[in-house]
């Protein structure tokens, strides 16, 4: 088994598993059993068992991977909590993304006294009257707590916009004053903010769309703006670009993650968190070093899409 396999990973993988247990053995609906699982073992046919054990293995081996990673995550949130430091970290970036997924991942060991994911919905009437930022900063953590916004106040910057949810004059205003705001939340010198743009590709975008579509379980995902998000895609990138040129600085840095292959993205997320925030009692037997090919630094993206719109006189992604 190669550990770096272009193959899909390990979702995709489960997926044929529920095909093959559904199509040769299990009626549709029938409940899961012991005896329905010898029953399975025995008369999955030898393609589909070693398909079976692929993915199973897939399946552990990515599992396996990410907990020296979480391990050290732990650390880092204890140290936190000694020294009375805050950390904010934003999931920003393209719908069907993995920021979800990904912050299930980062925080599944840790202590939930002292970390919280925050994913707001719609502001409400009151809230639509006041500052922009308002209820983000009454979201903030407190000393020795470290908050994960699942998609931040940088919604002015993509997805009001596009979708008609602000006017032009506050798109704008938001970009004039977002970054001396991000100055004045780590003037303390207690507070680390990290901003993560999750980018997908426009093929990967629809299959992710289309699995939610077709899975129960995954329909609540699916909402207005994923419906749009294809159409809409070019629009999208526009303002990814301009986000990226207008609010990327030296003290709080955009980090673009190329989230196609979703364990790759996890992994290294939880490096380059390991890096940015510094901590006792570091691993010296891991590696921390973050691949150029997920982990992009703003600046960088923004000269890439540059040149991809003179030479394809539009940019990619």
């Amino acid at each position: 088994m190669k550990t770096e396999s272009t193959k899909p990973q390990v979702n995709r993988g489960i997926a044929k598993i529920h095909k093959i247990v559904d199509k040769r053995v299990l009626d549709k609906g029938a409940p899961y059993s012991e005896r329905r699982l010898d029953n399975l073992l025995e008369n999955l046919q030898k393609k589909d068992r070693a398909r079976s054990i692929d993915s199973a293995l897939r399946s552990y081996f990515y599992a396996e991977a990410l907990k020296p990673y979480q391990a050290e995550l732990i650390k880092m949130q204890a140290h936190l909590e000694a020294t009375k430091r805050k950390v904010i970290v934003l999931f920003d970036g393209r719908d069907a993304s993995g920021k979800g997924g990904t912050i299930r991942r980062l925080t599944r060991y840790m202590n939930e006294k002292h970390y919280r994911a925050v994913a707001l919905g719609k502001p409400s009437s009151n809230q639509r009257t006041e500052l922009h930022m308002k209820r983000y900063i009454e979201q903030f953590p407190h000393a020795g707590e470290i908050v994960f916004f699942d998609r931040s106040w940088y919604n002015r910057a993509m997805v009001e916009p596009i979708m008609g949810f602000c006017t032009r004059s506050q798109y704008r205003a938001f970009l004039r004053k977002v970054n001396d705001y991000e100055e004045s939340f780590i003037s303390d010198n207690c507070t680390t903010l990290l901003k993560l743009y999750f980018s997908v590709s426009k093929k990967e975008q629809y299959r992710r769309f289309e699995r939610r579509r077709n899975d129960p379980l995954r329909q609540w995902k699916l909402s207005e703006v994923d419906l749009q998000a294809q159409e809409l895609w070019d629009e999208f990138t526009e303002m990814k670009y301009r986000l990226l040129q207008k609010t990327h600085t030296k003290k709080n840095p955009w980090f673009v993650i190329r989230a196609d292959d979703k364990h790759k993205a996890r992994l290294e997320t939880m490096k380059l968190l390991l890096s940015r925030i510094p901590y006792r009692g570091r691993s010296r037997k891991l590696d921390f070093r973050l691949d150029p090919d997920v982990i992009i630094k703003g600046d960088k993206e923004v000269a890439r899409m540059e040149k991809q719109r003179r030479k394809h006189g539009h940019f990619v992604r």
